[in-house]
């Protein structure tokens, strides 16, 4: 009887185990998703200054 609360136990620590990963990998996913998110802010910033360089310049080879 003993070997088999032994055997039940290691299941449940498994099963710890296993939510626990699961926790750790959903925070990575969410923290991915926020680097990903800062990561297109960033370009999106970027592309506009280009485009509004290019309309300066533009606007001054015009005048």
């Amino acid at each position: 009887m003993a070997a088999a609360w032994a055997l039940a136990g290691c299941g449940m620590e498994a099963a710890g185990s296993a939510a626990t990963a699961a926790a750790l990998k959903q925070q990575e996913l969410e923290q991915g998703k926020a680097t990903q998110k800062v990561v297109e802010q960033q370009l999106q910033d970027a592309l506009q200054q280009g485009t509004d360089r290019l309309q300066k310049l533009d606007q001054e080879a015009g005048q």
